[in-house]
């Protein structure tokens, strides 16, 4: 584990950029972006066209570790080069951003109210790539849907387990359990997922992890899982709310920092002159940044 990286984590003002994107998501953010599905012809060139988002994103003047403690990627863009670099040497080397790696492949059919992750198939050997990249740690997704304890239990159980692999391996994991900003029992569902993920963190035995979490319904909620001492930090995912709505809900939460995707990416096209995209991205950039540090 760098050091280096390890204390930018724990002290740096900044928030995390989530590019990670895989391919069940890709079409929608190009889509986003201004490409519609008719413009190619295959994956190998959807994730071609999303690699240049990616890339033009990353290497943008607004796109530095000045704002921007971190990034997780795809591992897809990890084995791909910005400006004659790998993509997270890029980020550590030309920006100072610290680069994490996107690990789960999905979702299971819901079950028990929450959507485990499916088998992580090679999981050991895609680790091993990723400190080869100099990655310093990983990002894991579960979805809880409903206030449902057994289902709750189960998805921090997995998250755990996996988590103790990467951390064997060592990486630092995020660990992921999304509550979905639709569900009906919400608040129930993050007063359940707040207990199992305090019972697991006191069990760790002093190792440490990073949480990223739903914006929560009560401010401060996440005050107890700020303060643990083995997180390194806890971050808010977006989940589908509006930039604006997720930062001002962000404001509120102090001592956490963002890690959007979709949100951050907001309002950036394709069509866009360079100029237009550096200001709009700049905007985001900044936006996220003052709600990440109250």
């Amino acid at each position: 584990m760098s050091t280096d990286m390890l204390r930018r984590m724990q002290s740096g003002k900044g928030f995390v950029a989530a590019l990670d994107q895989s391919g069940g998501s890709t079409p929608r953010a190009l889509e986003r972006y201004g490409i519609d599905p008719s413009q190619y012809a295959d994956e190998a060139a959807m994730f071609d066209l999303v690699h240049q988002m990616r890339s033009r994103i990353i290497t943008s003047p607004a796109f530095t570790g000045e704002r921007i403690l971190a990034s997780i990627l795809f591992e897809q863009t990890m084995q791909r080069e910005v400006e004659g670099l790998g993509t997270a040497e890029y980020l550590w080397q030309a920006k100072g951003i610290v680069p994490f790696l996107k690990v789960d492949v999905g979702l299971q059919d819901e079950a028990d109210g929450v959507r485990l992750m499916r088998p992580i198939p090679g999981l050991d050997a895609m680790l091993e790539r990723a400190l080869g990249h100099g990655v310093f740690g990983t990002k894991m997704r579960s979805l809880v849907v409903r206030a449902d304890r057994a289902g709750i239990e189960a998805v921090v159980d997995q998250q755990f387990d996996v988590a103790r692999r990467i951390l064997d391996a060592g990486l630092v994991p995020i660990i992921e359990p999304e509550v979905d900003i639709r569900s009906p029992q919400k608040e129930a569902a993050e007063d359940l997922l707040k207990e199992s993920l305090l019972h697991h963190l006191d069990r760790l035995g002093g190792r440490l992890v990073m949480l990223k979490l739903t914006l929560p319904e009560e401010d401060g909620f996440h005050a107890e899982l700020v303060e643990h001492p083995n997180v390194i930090r806890v971050a808010a995912l977006s989940g589908g709310y509006s930039r604006a709505e997720a930062d001002e809900r962000l404001a509120r939460q102090h001592g956490v920092i963002a890690s959007f995707s979709r949100a951050l990416t907001e309002g950036l096209t394709a069509q866009q002159t360079q100029e237009q995209f550096d200001a709009t991205l700049h905007a985001s950039v900044e936006s996220i940044y003052r709600a990440s540090i109250t």
